[in-house]
């Protein structure tokens, strides 16, 4: 769960997250720490060297949904996210896609990662990363993610000091 459950998505809403994102703090260095809300526990934010990642949005509870209504909830998760990216395209040019498959068959395997890509895969956050950049001497990545099929989808964004770039098969270091 994360601090936006129950949250309905707005374009705008999450456009003015990540700016407030891009002109807020990201640490140099140190270890990647997870927040919670204070009441709750819910997550709210992943920070760690040279990135930090938070929730935009938050599909509502999938266990028990099944055939149409499911597909009706995977199509309006995916909408938002093509909203936003089209919003970001926009602003910032053409997104180029990093993709996630070579950071999860590494953490499958037990590798080492990039402490932003070790961070995506501890938070289940393994959907493609649609990656702008610099924006303001930053780059900036969204990504829709679903941990399993009855798992809510969340829409995150990252803010990183430091270039968004795919990971390469035989790339160890990152």
């Amino acid at each position: 769960m994360t601090a936006r459950t129950g949250e309905v998505f707005g374009t705008g809403r999450a456009v003015s997250d990540i700016e407030a994102l891009l002109a807020g703090p990201v640490p140099a260095a140190g270890p990647t720490v997870d927040e919670g809300e204070p009441d709750t526990g819910e997550w709210s934010a992943t920070a760690g060297e040279g990135f930090r990642i938070v929730p935009l949005w938050e599909s509502g509870d999938l266990v028990g949904v099944y055939e149409r209504e499911w597909e009706e909830a995977e199509e309006a998760a995916a909408g938002h996210l093509a909203d936003l990216v089209g919003e970001l395209d926009h602003r910032w040019g053409a997104h180029r896609t990093a993709g996630m498959r070579v950071p999860i068959f590494r953490d499958l395997a037990g590798e080492p990662l990039p402490p932003l890509y070790r961070a995506l895969c501890d938070a289940d956050c393994l959907g493609d990363l649609r990656v702008w950049g610099p924006v303001g001497g930053r780059w900036v990545a969204v990504s829709l993610n679903q941990c399993d099929g009855d798992a809510p989808m969340i829409l995150v964004a990252v803010v990183a000091d430091r270039p968004i770039v795919e990971l390469d098969d035989d790339d160890q270091d990152g």
